[in-house]
């Protein structure tokens, strides 16, 4: 079995569980690879791993079974950015507090690793939204797990977001941007902004308003095989777009083409993950401050 382990950052005292990681790995025969990123982190830190390759090109990621995640969910996001296409499961191991996407612990490494190897998981297919213009942007890595955002910049001035779906008329915002959110991505900028919460298979984006102008306008539900268009105008003659992390800037008129990528992103989910008990944790339901 080859197994590829990413990271673009984790705390120092982390160090002990990547090389409890690669130990259990190599114990059960398995082939370490490592990211250009990650190799640099493990000789910051002078970890104690006994043997593992670099990763030269993109095109040895095909060769591997499945790729680890180090560190927490913008480090997943990270991840599936740079498996893409090529749709390698991804496990999430969580340096830090728990995630939504890196749901190991390090306290249930061994475990997750003798339940991998055993064949003991499932496969969630996660949707990605794509956006396309008549220029590239984000240097050709069109697509990202959580959400798409338009948002104004270098102005305090209002934007406004003509939309349209399917070619037909939706609607234009007047406010500080819009978010065409995922299901995965429904749990985070979409949810600060007053967007409901998605269950991951579920088959939707959702649209939610950021600040907008006029208080009856609230997000909407979508079918994720919609097409989705925008064009934006204001004062400025340029807009921030951004797909998860990664940002850029478009013109003003510039047409901007929403839809379902053609490929998904393949979490590794063990059995005892459940989505309802990670939501019920990070959002305190019946948690009360008093007691």
């Amino acid at each position: 079995m080859n197994i590829a382990i990413h990271g673009i950052g984790f705390p120092e005292e982390f160090t002990p569980h990547i090389e409890k990681l690669t130990k259990a790995l190599t114990a059960h025969g398995v082939n370490i690879f490592v990211t250009d990123t990650f190799s640099k982190l493990l000789k910051k830190y002078q970890a104690n791993i006994d043997s593992y390759s670099k990763i030269q090109s993109k095109a040895m990621i095909a060769d591997m079974d499945f790729i680890f995640s180090i560190g927490g969910d913008g480090t997943l996001l990270d991840t599936v950015c740079y498996v893409g296409k090529l749709e390698t499961p991804i496990v999430g191991i969580n340096s830090g507090r728990l995630g939504f996407l890196a749901t190991v612990a390090k306290e249930e490494i061994d475990e997750a690793i003798a339940l991998l190897i055993n064949g003991d998981y499932t496969v969630e297919n996660r949707v990605l939204v794509a956006v396309d213009t008549d220029k590239q942007v984000f240097n050709g890595l069109n697509f990202g797990l959580n959400e798409f955002t338009i948002h104004k910049r270098d102005t305090s001035s209002m934007i406004t977001i003509h939309t349209y779906i399917d070619g037909e008329y939706l609607n234009s915002y007047w406010g500080d941007g819009l978010i065409i959110a995922t299901p995965t991505g429904s749990t985070g900028y979409s949810l600060s902004c007053g967007g409901p919460l998605i269950t991951p298979d579920a088959r939707n984006f959702v649209i939610t308003p950021v600040s907008p102008h006029n208080l009856n306008v609230r997000p909407i539900i979508l079918p994720d095989d919609a097409a989705l268009c925008f064009k934006v105008e204001g004062r400025g003659e340029k807009f921030l777009v951004s797909l998860d992390s990664r940002s850029t800037t478009i013109d003003s008129g510039d047409e901007l083409r929403v839809r379902k990528a053609n490929f998904v992103a393949k979490l590794v989910k063990f059995p005892k993950y459940n989505f309802f008990d990670t939501l019920r944790h990070k959002l305190n339901w019946g948690f009360d401050m008093r007691n």
